[in-house]
């Protein structure tokens, strides 16, 4: 048999596996799904009339739901990645002639598949509050294609996290940082309404022109501008974390 088919088997494999794990803890599927969308409901329906924003703030709200829905279900992955490399898992799958590359394949995918399933149900309990969204076809595939990108870069940054951490506690609070950022930007909040430091802040961090881009497409008004700097922030923090992953992986496996 030839390697390629191999390494996707034993991908499927690892897939299948992570699936399987999630599956099993109510604690990660409520990290990763359930509280965003109590967030949700606590921004807009809490604190989303001391809000002054342009039309309803449920329409405001939700592309930075949607990037929060992505990270919050980051902090599992870095654990359960640590838990394989310090747990002599990883040991194991190589005296089983299991492709290297497949034990990370397995966990990037199963994390981007779950952050587009909590972007999912974001949308979905949106239309539900009165989401209404302006894009056309083409900027909704372009919306979900962002989505994609910033799960499958953020998955690989986990992914290194989780390799480079020293116990699977502290792989867990590396990604506090990815969970606070949207906070500090302008998911709900205009980022012209905050106070001079923080204001720079949102406007130069990384999810800012992703949030905007998202916003822009799905009210049908997407600015080439924060599409740029989305698509390279996504690239560049994607690159990162593969080539941190990958050398963190030579290095400890």
């Amino acid at each position: 048999m030839s390697t390629v088919p191999t390494a996707f088997g034993d991908a499927a494999i690892m897939l299948r596996r992570n699936f399987k794990h999630t599956a099993r803890n109510p604690v990660t599927v409520f990290q990763a799904v359930l509280f965003p969308i109590v967030m949700m409901l606590m921004f807009v329906y809490v604190f989303g009339g001391a809000f002054k924003v342009e039309g309803k703030y449920v329409d405001y709200a939700v592309p930075g739901l949607i990037v929060m829905a992505i990270t919050y279900g980051l902090g599992p992955t870095a654990a359960a990645v640590n838990g394989d490399m310090t747990k002599g898992i990883i040991n194991r799958f190589k005296a089983m002639d299991v492709s290297h590359g497949a034990v990370l394949a397995g966990h990037v995918v199963s994390t981007t598949v779950r952050s587009l399933i909590a972007d999912a149900a974001i949308i979905g309990v949106g239309f539900a509050m009165g989401f209404r969204p302006h894009a056309s076809f083409l900027q909704w595939l372009a919306a979900i294609g962002i989505m994609v990108l910033l799960a499958f870069a953020t998955s690989w940054l986990t992914v290194a996290m989780g390799l480079g951490a020293k116990t699977a506690e502290s792989a867990g609070l590396a990604t506090v940082p990815l969970i606070m950022l949207p906070f500090l930007s302008s998911a709900f909040v205009p980022a012209d309404t905050m106070g001079t430091g923080v204001r720079q802040f949102a406007e130069y961090q990384p999810f800012t022109p992703i949030i905007e881009t998202l916003r822009g497409l799905l009210t049908g008004n997407p600015s080439s501008g924060d599409a740029f700097a989305a698509l390279a922030w996504c690239v560049g923090l994607g690159l990162l974390g593969y080539v941190w992953a990958v050398s963190a992986f030579r290095k400890r496996a």
